[in-house]
């Protein structure tokens, strides 16, 4: 089976002369961006076609499908977002229900909107010690469904991690007739290697449409992803219609043939890219272990290893502060920083010298936090004084109360609105969605009540200077310093 990769080789090598888009003509001089302009061309003969596959690209996709066995897998070349979209828009129409993770991605919520369709939500369970999303089970699942339900639409792993009961969760779907999909973005190496240590595939767990990121954990090029889809509980035709509709319609062959490079690279080398990834992992676990108040968050059969959740067990240090110490003076970029932890990524692509270089970092600002916690005891001359220490675990899981639906997402977004200053918007009804990027889970949606604890925790978060998106500056040019809200006009 030829792969897309030599195919572009060949033609960049080749005489043919190119009369047609892009504009750069793989010209190398065109750019200093050279090397990827050499393969970027568009639908010309032998080429294929990505919204109508039966050549070229089919064979690129067979390849990735039999990597992880659907009954069909899509290329996308707009990211798992435009894979989210298309599957919640084939499931959902116009005032259906939709039972989904609180904990979604923004795009599942843009789907929503466009579809105008209705959002029931599974209890929102979090570790309070941590302030992250916990998984799902089955019985939340079957408990939660009922006649009206659509689909469900979980995500899982979640951002830090953690994984639900695929399996269980889609027989409980499936035996109620409805279909499961599993926003899989940060698992695309699930499957591969050890199976003790790295979960399964949502795919060979039995959910109908799993999306994937293969540039978030696997070695494909930022914005490359596979839609897989699998059973008789999905309309194909629909689900193609909108990824016509959701994908450009000049897909970027570049993207296409990395993601096919990376799909040859785990067929010849996933198990030991995979090994590499878990003994980057063990290194670094036993690195830290003599740690006194640095912690990582223990991967289990149930969380992910390649996420790796770092957090001050003596709490005298925020997620944001680690971020922020490991970015400035180590030169350490992590992915996310949270009120509690900050979130690295390690995959089977990282090297020797960026583990040792955590470790070492890490070993330091433990050795500082103790500094800090010695000279606060000294200072406050409580000799007996305890710091107090977070202890993450299925004991501090509590469920949180949502915000009130006053509205539904699409009528309150596409209502009026009306800039509130924050402290002035208890009672009012949300006009955008507020969220702690990354990862974007809403803390309040259109159509919601905002109260005055959804007041309170913005602003902690502020002060702690987590990003929150959706809240605006409506001070003096930074001389007063205001924040304000969307809101829905009030009639």
């Amino acid at each position: 089976m030829p792969d897309m990769y030599s195919e572009l080789s060949k033609l960049a090598e080749s005489d043919m002369y190119p009369f047609h888009m892009p504009g750069h003509k793989r010209n190398l001089e065109s750019t200093p961006f050279k090397g990827a302009f050499r393969c970027d061309i568009t639908e010309i003969d032998d080429f294929d076609n990505l919204h109508d596959a039966s050549g070229l690209i089919k064979d690129c996709q067979d390849r990735a499908n039999k990597l992880y066995g659907a009954d069909e897998t899509f290329f996308l070349v707009n990211g798992s977002t435009c894979g989210v979209l298309a599957a919640v828009s084939a499931v959902a129409g116009q005032d259906d229900s939709v039972l989904a993770a609180r904990g979604s991605h923004k795009a599942f919520y843009h789907a929503v909107y466009l579809r105008k369709a209705k959002v029931k939500y599974l209890p929102y369970k979090i570790d309070k010690s941590l302030n992250i999303p916990e998984p799902y089970t089955a019985k939340e699942i079957e408990a939660a469904i009922t006649d009206d339900t659509k689909a469900v639409f979980i995500t899982s792993p979640t951002y830090e991690g953690k994984c639900s009961d695929i399996r269980a969760i889609a027989d409980v779907c499936h035996e109620a007739g409805i279909p499961l999909v599993v926003d899989a973005a940060h698992g695309a190496h699930f499957g591969f290697g050890d199976s003790s240590r790295i979960p399964e595939n949502a795919v060979s767990q039995g959910a109908d449409i799993v999306i994937h990121s293969v540039h978030k954990t696997l070695g494909s090029m930022t914005q490359t992803a596979l839609l897989h889809v699998q059973g008789n509980l999905i309309d194909r035709d629909k689900l193609k219609r909108f990824l016509r509709i959701y994908q450009s319609s000049s897909p970027s062959y570049v993207l296409m043939a990395s993601i096919d490079l990376c799909m040859k690279e785990m067929e010849d080398h996933g198990y030991e890219r995979m090994e590499n990834f878990l003994k980057y992992r063990d290194k670094l676990d036993s690195g830290i272990a003599n740690c006194k108040n640095i912690r990582v968050l223990a991967a289990d059969k149930c969380t992910d290893p390649g996420k790796v959740l770092i957090y001050d067990a003596s709490v005298a240090m925020t997620g944001q502060q680690i971020y922020d110490i490991l970015r400035e003076e180590f030169m350490l970029q992590l992915e996310m920083a949270g009120e509690k932890g900050a979130l690295a990524i390690i995959t089977g692509w990282d090297t020797e010298e960026g583990i040792d270089r955590l470790t070492e970092a890490l070993t330091r600002i433990d050795d500082h936090i103790s500094d800090m916690i010695t000279e606060h005891v000294y200072a406050e001359d409580a000799i007996n004084a305890k710091p107090q220490t977070l202890f993450p675990g299925k004991e501090n899981v509590e469920a949180i109360e949502l915000p009130r639906a006053v509205m539904m997402l699409h009528e309150a977004w596409d209502a009026g609105m009306e800039v509130v200053p924050l402290e002035e918007a208890a009672g009012r009804i949300s006009g955008d969605f507020v969220n702690l990027y990354p990862p974007g889970i809403p803390l309040i949606v259109p159509g919601e009540e905002i109260t005055s604890q959804f007041i309170s925790d913005i602003e902690r978060y502020m002060s702690i200077k987590l990003n929150v998106q959706g809240v605006l500056d409506i001070g003096n040019k930074g001389i007063i310093d205001k924040r304000g809200i969307l809101c829905v006009k009030q009639k």
